[in-house]
């Protein structure tokens, strides 16, 4: 078994400028080509990388996405296009047998993802979503604590938000404010992330309906129609658990989860892109109502569980896990199923989240 996968970085988008590092501080991967339809942006975008965070052999630049998805020297192809141009890519690059590891969200709908996964499956190559707190030691020990009965105990309630301010300039030109490239707008972008996290707490048990509503909308001059720039969204599960989340373009930098039981609740505040102060923690109440004659106290009750890990930019930052353990499955012969399901579960919740806030916040059944 080959012991280093070959990456193709396909776009030169600028999170492929993080995740070229990340490929370099997995341990067992290494970027071998990159495109783009101008051959001199891939080269630049190459030159200007390979001089910050160099790879011993210095990638080949391309033109041509079909020459990429071909090429010999690559085993895997990283897709950080738009939304909107995506799925011919990952098809053509499973048909090609390359892995694929596809930026967020993954497609413009479940139907289309379907088609993407499907491919994926019959060709037998990995799958999987950017998302990268999903590898992050934090999360075995998260589910560790809503597993056990004293901290949570029976969930009830879940929460998240995650949005940032954006200037002007992103608002007017952004391609996340295009309804060709990116018709989920903040959604797309920000609640992949929120209602992964929401699945993630119900151990991926999909909701038994929802209500989402359009709290704003924007769009560029070539757009043809408006996209979510605000959003909130209420969703319904079996024996009475409900979630919400939140998401904006217009609101400065959030990124929190709360969940809710009734022996206490769990509070994490950087969910997507931790703090860089060497630890990852989240924070568990279980507070005490104390009546004593005319003494009334609420105790405190806090507890921190926190794991050793770097925030960014590191090879033991969750970027880097998630590409070492991509490559790991990718190299294994085996892909793992998982990440096509959880996937395709998160589209079909974001599908759905957006038809209701385009219809009057209509309930929508699954």
């Amino acid at each position: 078994m080959a012991e280093t996968l070959r990456w193709g970085i396909l776009s030169t988008a600028g999170i492929a400028r993080k995740n070229w590092e990340a490929i370099r501080n997995s341990g067992n991967g290494v970027v071998t080509r990159v495109a783009s339809r101008d051959v001199a942006k891939a080269q630049q975008f190459i030159d200007e990388c390979q001089g910050e965070v160099p790879f011993e052999e210095a990638p080949r630049a391309m033109g041509s996405y079909d020459e990429m998805v071909t090429a010999n020297d690559v085993d895997a192809v990283y897709i950080p296009l738009p939304t909107g141009l995506r799925a011919e890519w990952v098809i053509k690059a499973a048909e090609a047998g390359k892995h694929v590891m596809c930026e967020k969200p993954c497609a413009v709908d479940a139907d289309v993802l379907q088609s993407m996964t499907d491919a994926c499956a019959a060709n037998n190559v990995q799958f999987m979503d950017g998302i990268m707190y999903m590898h992050s030691d934090r999360m075995p020990k998260l589910r560790a604590a809503l597993n056990d009965p004293n901290t949570v105990g029976n969930i009830t309630r879940i929460a998240s938000a995650f949005s940032f301010c954006a200037p002007p300039d992103f608002l007017a030109g952004n391609i996340r404010l295009n309804s060709d490239l990116e018709p989920a707008g903040a959604l797309g972008d920000l609640g992949w992330y929120t209602i992964r996290a929401t699945l993630f707490v119900m151990n991926y048990e999909m909701p038994k309906s929802l209500r989402a509503t359009m709290l704003s909308t924007a769009s560029r001059e070539d757009s043809p129609s408006l996209v979510p720039t605000e959003l909130s969204a209420e969703l319904f599960f079996e024996n009475g658990i409900s979630a919400t989340f939140y998401n904006s373009f217009l609101t400065e930098h959030q990124q929190w989860l709360h969940v809710s039981g009734d022996k206490g609740s769990i509070r994490l505040d950087d969910l997507v892109l931790p703090f860089g102060e060497g630890e990852l923690d989240f924070q568990v109440s279980n507070p005490k109502f104390v009546i004593n004659g005319c003494n009334f106290v609420m105790e405190k009750n806090l507890t921190r569980h926190a794991v050793e890990e770097p925030g960014n930019n590191h090879p033991d930052a969750q970027e880097s896990k998630l590409f070492r353990n991509f490559a790991t499955l990718a190299l294994s012969g085996t892909p793992d199923s998982f990440w096509s399901e959880a996937a395709l579960k998160t589209q079909r919740v974001l599908d759905a989240c957006l038809q209701s806030a385009q219809n009057g916040s209509a309930l929508v059944e699954f």
